[in-house]
């Protein structure tokens, strides 16, 4: 049936364009407005058939409901009111905007001078008006059938104390993976492709971090120089797949096909900031929406108030634009059935008044929203801000990238004076950030490497960063990278240093993956992913930021099985606990959950941690047979596995070799060799058995681990 040729009054209610069997009922809020037209587009998106305006006001939403139209309906909004940027106001009819509630987008943005709100060429900038009909050069908003939830049974619902996280890039992952058919490389379909389902499940990991998904433009200068946001942190459509990876449809397909794999799904999203930028961005959604609305504006309200560093920040104490986001998150966790959010720049979200504050809107709202409370919820916890760096103050249940986490362990490995104790709380699951309010060990997601900076394979290659490529003169990405390149910066035929390279791989993932608190993963990095030196490959879709699957060399697939081997390691309970160590005894015999040792193998004690000079250390993390308690169900729970497991860690970040010593311990322990970075596999064969008082050879650059054997016990 063909759509009618006038619109009936509709609802208010919900926001968006919403398919009813009989015909859809468009409705946008904007509190501003004097008037919103409805545009109608034919089926390839370049003609407008039709402008209707929405009859009715409510509520501050503008609302209409069209019969016979469907699914697969182009479409978008003309929004009428003053153009007066000195006040905030910047609505332009001429420019046709994207529906913020749409689920589906039909092209991408081209940029040309008519998507601005202004005449570019205009020495008045922003605050001139531009009458060009911007519609050839932006997207169609599409409708769609609405989607029943996924089925809530499918989730594997991985405790977070088994969590092991794989941060990845959907295209960059896939495009040139050999086993992947040609047309679903770079997509969803890619994704969950059965040949990277069995590299996931091989590799041990438990939930894969999405790098934005979420429909998103480019910046104006990458386009002026040919170049793409390839990573996609710069969102326009918030409840739209980006259609480079797919559709709504492909994308659900994938996650249920992940959660069949016993596999989780987070999104990396980015809801503290647009993708149209600061005053001299594009007008594409929000801004000619209703920019006093969405957007906080400093005091002269030309001007976007900006301490996400990207031009601008959503207003989030605007019930409306945090209702949008609120919205936005059930979607996903709801119809798509993701498991959790990363939320970039997290700190802008949580400010209230300027400031950040644990019971602002957004914070609160998230709390007590029955289904993203119960998500798993990751804060990129900083933004540019006045006291932008919020470490450790996002209230209970929230975890945290820890960022003092990555930068300790690179310093240490990296051989400077000093980090020895540092690096003792970091390994400890970092209490003295996190041992709080109740506060468990997950809270703190560990990383040495992640999308932004260098690959693991830069890290111990370059010393300075390489970003030429970007278009901005190496002034982008930073330059605190706590990095090494062992004598030749990038590429060397030097089998010395790169044997050592390799060793220093071994070593900065090991640590990761024997660390209290959640160990999250850069993909590519176990197979030795190298980005050139390029700290902040943001806009190279292409070989600098791709995996490259048919040359792996054989170093790095043994990099590839220590990984393996070690998440499978990460099941007993001494690594998986839920409960920060304290330091303290947790058996009559006087064992305490974690024992720091010297090399001389005796307990670490006030001395050791003030030496500056101090690069060799070794801990021992106790089986916890007390966290049955907390509900473990069942011989084959958590409490089961761990009973009898202790782990001795030590680690040489010196430039000589040395003889440590076994501790004595208030369990007789002997201890069987299981990891050795010296070796090229980092697996020890068979591994010989130590005594108490016994030494062991580490050599300089190296981490040995060792698992427990009460004395008397026979050997497995």
């Amino acid at each position: 049936m063909a759509p009618s040729s006038r619109l009936f009054p509709g609802r208010p209610y919900p926001l968006g364009a919403s398919f009813d069997g009989k015909g859809v009922n468009f409705a946008l809020f904007s509190a501003h407005a004097e008037k919103v037209e409805l545009c109608l587009f034919d089926a390839s998106g370049t003609r407008e058939e039709r402008r209707l305006a929405l009859p009715e006001y409510s509520g501050e939403v503008w609302h209409g409901y069209l019969r016979g139209a469907g699914p697969g309906l182009l479409y978008g909004y003309r929004v009428h009111g003053p153009y007066d940027p000195k006040k905030g106001l910047r609505f332009n009819p001429n420019k046709l905007l994207i529906d913020p509630y749409a689920r589906s987008l039909a092209g991408r943005v081209r940029f040309e001078d008519a998507i601005f709100g202004y005449r570019t060429e205009s020495p008045e900038a922003d605050l001139s008006f531009d009458p060009r009909d911007d519609a050839p050069y932006v997207p169609k908003c599409r409708v769609v059938a609405p989607l029943s939830p996924l089925d809530e049974d499918r989730r594997p619902r991985i405790p977070w104390e088994e969590t092991i996280i794989l941060e990845l890039h959907v295209r960059g992952l896939t495009i040139r993976h050999p086993e992947i058919e040609p047309a679903a490389r770079g997509t969803f379909d890619g994704l969950a492709s059965p040949a990277m389902i069995a590299y996931l499940r091989a590799l041990g990991i438990t939930t894969v971090e999405l790098m934005p998904v979420f429909a998103a433009v480019d910046e104006r200068h990458l386009a002026r120089h040919g170049l793409h946001n390839y990573w996609g942190y710069n969102t326009i459509g918030y409840f739209a797949p980006d259609p480079r990876f797919g559709d709504r449809e492909s994308f659900r397909g994938a996650v249920r096909r992940l959660h069949e794999a016993g596999i989780e799904v987070i999104l990396d999203v980015v809801y503290n900031h647009s993708g149209e930028s600061d005053h001299l961005g594009p007008t594409l959604s929000f801004r000619g929406i209703d920019n006093l609305s969405y957007y906080r504006l400093n005091e002269e309200p030309r001007f976007y108030q900006n301490d996400t560093g990207t031009g601008n920040m959503l207003n989030l104490e605007q019930p409306r634009v945090l209702q949008l986001v609120m919205d936005s998150l059930r979607c996903w966790a709801i119809e798509m059935g993701v498991d959790g959010f990363r939320f970039d720049l997290a700190a802008a979200l949580g400010r209230a008044n300027g400031k950040f504050s644990e019971s602002s809107p957004f914070l609160a709202a998230v709390l007590q929203d029955p289904v993203i409370s119960r998500m798993k919820l990751i804060a990129e916890p900083w933004d540019l801000g006045a006291d932008g760096y919020q470490l450790g103050n996002f209230p209970p249940p929230w975890a945290e990238w820890n960022g003092p986490y990555r930068d300790g362990v690179r310093r240490f490995w990296r051989g400077d004076e000093g980090q020895a104790a540092a690096l003792a709380s970091r390994l400890a699951g970092s209490p003295d950030i996190f041992g709080h309010r109740g506060r468990r060990l997950y809270a703190s997601v560990n990383h040495v490497t992640c999308h932004d900076g260098f690959t693991l394979q830069d890290l111990v290659s370059y010393e300075r960063k390489h970003n030429e490529a970007n278009e901005e003169g190496n002034r982008d990405g930073t330059d605190a990278n706590y990095s090494r390149n062992y004598g030749v910066e990038g590429a060397t035929a030097d089998a010395g240093i790169t044997a050592l390279r390799d060793r220093q791989k071994r070593n900065l993932m090991a640590t990761l993956l024997l660390s209290l608190g959640t160990p999250m993963l850069y993909a590519g990095d176990e197979i030795g992913k190298s980005q050139g030196g390029n700290n902040n490959a943001y806009c190279q879709d292409n070989e600098i930021s791709w995996l490259e699957w048919r040359h792996i060399r054989p170093e790095d697939e043994d990099l590839r099985r220590l990984v393996s081997a070690l998440t499978r390691l990460r099941r007993h309970r001494p690594f998986s606990r839920r409960r920060l160590p304290r330091g303290e005894a947790i058996a009559p015999a006087g064992l305490k959950d974690i024992t720091w040792v010297t090399a001389e193998g005796e307990e670490a004690g006030e001395k050791d941690w003030r030496n500056p000079h101090l690069r060799a250390i070794g801990y021992v993390l106790a089986a916890l047979a007390e966290e049955d308690e907390e509900g473990d169900e069942g011989d084959e729970g958590d409490g089961a596995r761990a009973r009898g497991r202790s782990f001795l860690v030590m680690m040489n970040a010196a430039e000589e070799a040395l003889l440590f010593r076994f501790p004595s311990l208030a369990v007789p322990f002997s201890w069987k060799a299981l990891v050795d970075t010296t070796l090229s596999s980092g697996l020890v064969p068979d591994g010989a058995i130590y005594r108490p008082g016994e030494t062991y050879r580490l050599e300089s650059h190296a981490l040995a681990l060792f698992e427990s054997r009460e004395e008397g016990a026979p050997a497995s």
